[in-house]
């Protein structure tokens, strides 16, 4: 088992990407994504419906989730509508990556962990169930997906917590990646001034 370990890791360092410089991004395009990134984090961050803008968009995709991983049986159904919504802009981070492409990278990324501001106020709302709730099928049948995932695994007391540690994460990985930005285009410089 180690050494089939070791060989895939060793399989993954040796990928041509790893050598595949950044794409360059000039000082006025990272600052002014960069003052775009900061500004979101205070609407964001004085925002107090919890409900942002961007949001209806990942609405969109996490109801897509529930139809897409609905095929794969209730579970998954439930489960689908984070996990698609999560997962669109990870795959599209993941895409930027490979490519290089270093704002695409930093955008996608960026909003891969703004969902999880979203999917934090869906959780802490388990217990109260005062959000109103979107379907795509009859609403007659509509159920929290926080409040029946939360049950099924005995946490709904702790439906806040979960959600406050999810919501920290979310500001953690959006700030890290403002950093990431600036930092990469710092080391760009760095690295075209010394050649």
């Amino acid at each position: 088992m180690r050494d089939w370990l070791a060989g895939w890791i060793a399989a993954v360092q040796d990928l041509e990407i790893w050598s595949t410089p950044w794409a360059e991004v000039s000082r006025p395009a990272v600052a002014v994504w960069v003052a775009f990134y900061l500004a979101f984090l205070v609407y964001a961050a004085t925002n107090a419906s919890g409900f942002l803008f961007i949001d209806s968009a990942n609405l969109v995709v996490h109801e897509g989730g529930h139809l897409l991983f609905g095929w794969l049986g209730r579970t998954l159904g439930l489960w689908g509508g984070t996990i698609f919504q999560w997962l669109v802009p990870l795959l599209l981070a993941a895409y930027f990556f490979v490519q290089r492409q270093t704002t695409a990278f930093a955008f996608s990324l960026f909003f891969f962990f703004e969902n999880w501001l979203y999917t934090a106020t869906y959780m802490a709302d388990a217990r109260a169930m005062v959000l109103p709730l979107v379907t795509t099928g009859d609403p007659d049948f509509v159920e929290h997906d926080w409040n029946t995932i939360f049950t099924s695994l005995g946490v709904l007391p702790y439906d806040t917590t979960i959600a406050g540690v999810v919501r920290f994460g979310g500001w953690c990985g959006m700030i890290g990646i403002i950093g990431w930005l600036i930092w990469r285009a710092a080391g760009a410089r760095q690295s075209s001034e010394h050649v």
